[in-house]
């Protein structure tokens, strides 16, 4: 009986073999593992695609997961076979390959489903729009999808990028992207990483961040955004770092900043924000950095109860119009290092107690309209060097007896003339 069991489960096994399954995947083996063959073959036409027809793969022994792999391929086992995991395009490393100046995306690439990292580094030089088709291939696995320095992605970012749920970083930093952001991008929710650095996107940003409770980073500078601030950026909980420098952005800065309690980092600067600043800055305490230089704010700055902010280290509200005294709470930031006052409308006397602040190393009060003696002491100026500025106040003065002392002239701050 058992004979006869064994004798037809070898004969359904030879079967199977010689009518064959077009389920199963073809593999071609290694001493170590197999790889699926139609793996193989989308990766090879995918990578031929970006470097051109002339490579083959011939020096890759016994496939690109063996033991040559191709620089900027990873892979992984799947059901006891190799499969692409990781693939970076472009000139990461020095034996990476380059791409050609004639690539296309092949729908190849797209066959590749078990991706869960990809990157194209300085590939498309020639301009080329990224077709919509195909992404959502990568909607299972894909977590990471990074397009840096690629000045001929030109066109639309596709907002069939949308549908990459399982995203936990994009990178799209420093190629010629342009026009509008798509609200899809909102779709995300899996998120940590937003980077659209560096691009030519324009428009206004669309007010639909209220899902991605899981952002921490955010960098939409250096593009032509404008209009006012989403109302939704106060949903984005878990946010540490937060970028909309260099752009065209306006109007006041919403209410719901002060919801970004975990924020380490806001940059504002070079954009059109006006009306004051908000008091509710003072609710991030978290930040380190705060930069909203070159903005025209107008109004003045003692409305914020400044040492509340107990963590910054970087201040800067340079060029912004700013009127009134410098607030004593500055004085109150024992971690403070950079401190830039300059080019605003600040009157009154320099507080004598910002040399008491223990980690100051560059404080710029120049081009404002400040009076009286500055009541610093040598020690400071010698710890200060050229990293204190406070010319173009024609008020402001130094007391006779230490620009008359000859040792320390020389580190005495330009353009400050002497107290008669």
């Amino acid at each position: 009986m058992m004979w006869r069991m064994f004798c037809s489960l070898l004969l359904l096994s030879l079967l199977v073999r010689c009518t064959g399954d077009e389920s199963l995947p073809e593999v071609t083996y290694s001493e170590e593992a197999p790889m699926d063959k139609r793996e193989r073959e989308a990766l090879y036409s995918a990578i031929q695609g970006f470097v051109g027809d002339s490579w083959n793969g011939s020096d890759l022994y016994p496939d690109p997961c063996g033991w040559t792999p191709i620089q900027g391929v990873s892979c992984d086992m799947y059901n006891d076979l190799w499969y692409v995991t990781d693939l970076s395009l472009g000139l990461i490393h020095e034996n990476s390959l380059p791409c050609s100046s004639s690539l296309e995306i092949r729908p190849e690439l797209f066959e590749l489903k078990h991706l869960r990292s990809l990157s194209f580094f300085n590939c498309f030089i020639s301009p080329i729009v990224i077709a919509k088709e195909g992404w959502i291939s990568f909607a299972a696995n894909l977590d990471s999808l990074e397009f840096r320095s690629n000045p001929g992605l030109i066109g639309n970012l596709p907002e069939t990028l949308g549908n990459l749920t399982n995203l936990k970083s994009l990178v799209v930093l420093e190629n010629g992207f342009s026009g509008g952001l798509s609200s899809s991008i909102c779709n995300l929710n899996s998120l940590k990483r937003m980077v659209l650095a560096g691009n030519s996107f324009k428009g206004m940003i669309p007010n639909c961040f209220q899902g991605l409770k899981k952002l921490l980073i955010m960098d939409l500078s250096r593009n032509s955004f404008s209009g006012t601030l989403p109302s939704s950026f106060g949903d984005l909980t878990s946010l540490l770092k937060f970028d909309l420098s260099n752009n065209f952005l306006e109007g006041k800065l919403p209410q719901e900043l002060g919801l970004l309690k975990n924020l380490t980092l806001l940059d504002l600067r070079k954009n059109r924000f006006s009306g004051g600043l908000s008091n509710n800055i003072e609710r991030m305490q978290s930040l380190t950095e705060l930069v909203l230089s070159d903005n025209p704010m107008g109004e003045e700055m003692v409305g914020i109860k400044w040492e509340k902010m107990r963590n910054l280290v970087i201040l800067d509200v340079s060029k912004m119009g700013l009127r009134g005294e410098i607030p004593i709470g500055l004085t109150n930031l024992k971690r403070l290092r950079f401190l830039g006052l300059n080019d605003n409308n600040l009157t009154g006397f320099v507080p004598s107690e910002l040399e008491a602040l223990p980690c100051i190393g560059s404080l710029y009060i120049n081009g404002n309209n400040l009076r009286g003696e500055l009541r610093f002491s040598r020690k400071f100026y010698e710890k200060m060097g050229r990293r204190f500025k406070a010319w173009k106040n024609p008020n402001l003065c130094q007391p006779f007896e230490i620009v008359m002392s000859e040792p320390q002239k020389h580190l005495l701050p330009l353009g400050v003339k002497s107290c008669t």
